[in-house]
């Protein structure tokens, strides 16, 4: 096991996709999605401790999901904890990190991944997730992963590679979302893969990016650098963050930099982004539903039933929808039309209040 190997899980965001179920006092990471009695933080936990020291993996999350995280991980130490004041997407929460562990090690490798994706034959995974570490401590590479696609798929970021007949491919360019006629064209072309948001580099590359490429998040993260492993590291985050824009790494950093690869995964993935998305990965029965309840279905296609074991659901009628029941709300909607569930939290909240988001 190499001890200079670490991993970095992003555990910040609220998942409010995966609304009711996700809450903001407790979100989709932190949720038993697939009811096998772990949530997706604790499988992806697991996952990466198969592979590398327990001790080098680090849990960025928001301040306000600590004892979450220490509930459902008992292992994590708190200073394997980085917490998060204030929510700034991802390109802060990297950097916060990159440092932290650039401190305790320099000669460090990271591997920056969500703690709320679904991967399957994980064999596969540890295969590509290495040639992509070895790549990264060899040279200046910033390593992405992408995921084949299987169909255009509106709801995923692509990545256009060229082929050089190598496993480590040089990254053209970066899609956030396309519309279904362009993704109708990156899935035939063969030039394009999904963007699983998983990255690795060592931390000195990351952090010489950095200081490349967004000047001004280290400007205002220098007091932090001065602080960290300190005692008064918890006290200049507040003030740090507070200056922090909302900036994604894709968009501060790898977009920009000229020294991006890609390892192609060919691992079976889901970023579970939506109900939708966790239909397609979950087995149906013959009319193609998924049933996550005690339930009786008539005349219902393609949909999914979740709810309480207690509560008996009867639906009739229904295709192509979601019908999930938690604690103190009820939906039922067409699965397939994700981003209206942003319209359909705001909404709650600003008319029936936060009790049920």
């Amino acid at each position: 096991m190499n001890n200079n190997r670490y991993a970095v899980l992003m555990a910040g965001g609220v998942g409010s996709r995966f609304w009711p179920y996700s809450r903001t006092k407790k979100p989709k990471q932190f949720i038993d999605i697939f009811g096998n009695g772990k949530s997706l933080i604790q499988l992806t936990y697991e996952r990466f401790s198969k592979f590398l020291n327990p001790d080098n993996i680090y849990i960025v999350t928001h301040a306000s999901y600590i004892e979450l995280v220490k509930e459902q991980i008992p292992a994590i130490k708190d200073h394997q904890i980085i917490a998060e004041p204030e929510k700034r997407n991802t390109a802060p929460c990297i950097a916060y990190a990159a440092y932290k562990i650039n401190n305790l090690n320099p000669k460090a490798s990271i591997i920056v991944s969500p703690s709320d994706q679904a991967i399957f034959n994980e064999e596969e995974f540890y295969k590509e997730v290495d040639k992509g570490f070895e790549a990264a401590e060899a040279s200046e590479k910033l390593i992405t992963i992408g995921i084949k696609p299987s169909r255009p798929e509106t709801g995923y970021g692509y990545i256009q590679f060229i082929e050089n007949g190598s496993e480590i491919k040089k990254v053209k360019t970066f899609t956030e979302k396309p519309h279904l006629e362009l993704a109708t064209k990156f899935y035939e072309s063969g030039e394009y893969v999904w963007n699983a948001g998983i990255f690795i580099w060592s931390a000195a590359t990351i952090i010489k990016s950095f200081e490349k490429l967004m000047p001004e998040l280290v400007e205002i993260f220098d007091p932090l650098i001065k602080a960290m492993n300190t005692a008064e590291e918890e006290t200049v985050v507040q003030n740090v963050y507070s200056l922090c824009k909302s900036t994604s790494i894709d968009y501060g950093v790898m977009e920009k930099a000229d020294n991006v690869y890609m390892v192609l995964g060919k691992f079976d993935w889901s970023d579970l982004g939506s109900w939708n998305s966790l239909h397609e990965i979950t087995e149906k029965e013959e009319s193609n539903n998924v049933i996550m309840a005690n339930s009786m279905l008539y005349d219902v296609e393609n949909s999914l039933i979740k709810g309480p074991e207690d509560k008996l659901i009867l639906v009739q009628g229904l295709k192509d929808y979601l019908v999930a029941d938690c604690e103190n709300v009820l939906i039922i909607c067409k699965k397939d039309q994700e981003k209206q569930f942003r319209e359909f939290v705001s909404d709650v909240k600003k008319e029936k209040g936060d009790d049920f988001i």
